[in-house]
């Protein structure tokens, strides 16, 4: 589930890619919409998604939603580790850079689709999933660390698909915006390809009473 009907089709094609058409439903809507109709389920995941959300009421839809003792799955990249940029075969991503210039077009307060985010995303997730009645949670960390590869074409993808930098946001300067973004990244890496490590995912696993 996602609202932008981008995301659902790039789903549909790498579901498709992988044989796995015929086993998945992408359906285009907003959490805030569940239950939506779509049933009860065993799991319901999160991939680094829930802070965008009403997330009082989209936790509690959700514990309705699944089977006694179903689980909610929320995944995220490890924020609180260092990732070492030695020994690696080509330059890292210009990142404060970027951050620098969407803030040249965009103004200095981040934004999050159309509103803006002044004091950052919201936090204490665990509250909330324990007000909705969840328990737990159980945690596991699946390690990162392996050396990517990107492209230009990787990272201005990766930066038009964040919420802050969203292309709709830029109205009539979207192309000199990408144009600009090439640049500081042909400036960064002459070869047109960066390296970064793999974040390690931490996975918290809430369950929902099996008597409930």
């Amino acid at each position: 589930m996602d609202p932008d009907s981008g995301m659902i089709a790039e789903a549909g094609r790498g579901a498709a890619g992988r044989g796995l058409g015929a086993k998945t439903r992408w359906v285009r809507a907003r959490a805030e919409a569940l239950p939506a109709g779509l049933g009860t389920f065993a799991v319901a995941t999160f991939g680094q998604s829930f802070h965008w959300m009403d997330r009082d009421l989209v936790a509690a839809t959700v514990r309705d939603m699944l089977r006694p003792g179903g689980a909610l799955v929320h995944i995220a990249d490890l924020k609180t580790e260092p990732r070492t940029v030695d020994a690696m075969p080509y330059p890292t991503i210009p990142y404060a850079g970027v951050d620098d210039l969407v803030r040249r077009y965009l103004g200095p307060v981040r934004r999050a689709g159309r509103g803006v985010l002044a004091q950052g995303t919201p936090g204490a997730e665990d509250e909330v999933f324990a007000r909705a009645g969840f328990l737990g949670p159980r945690r596991l960390v699946v390690p990162g660390g392996q050396v990517l590869e990107r492209t230009f074409d990787d990272v201005v993808a990766w930066v038009f698909s964040m919420s802050f930098s969203a292309p709709h946001l830029f109205e009539g300067r979207r192309d000199d915006f990408e144009a600009d973004l090439r640049l500081l990244l042909r400036e960064a890496s002459p070869s047109g390809r960066f390296s970064e490590r793999a974040p390690s995912t931490e996975v918290f696993v809430w369950r929902k009473d099996s008597d409930a």
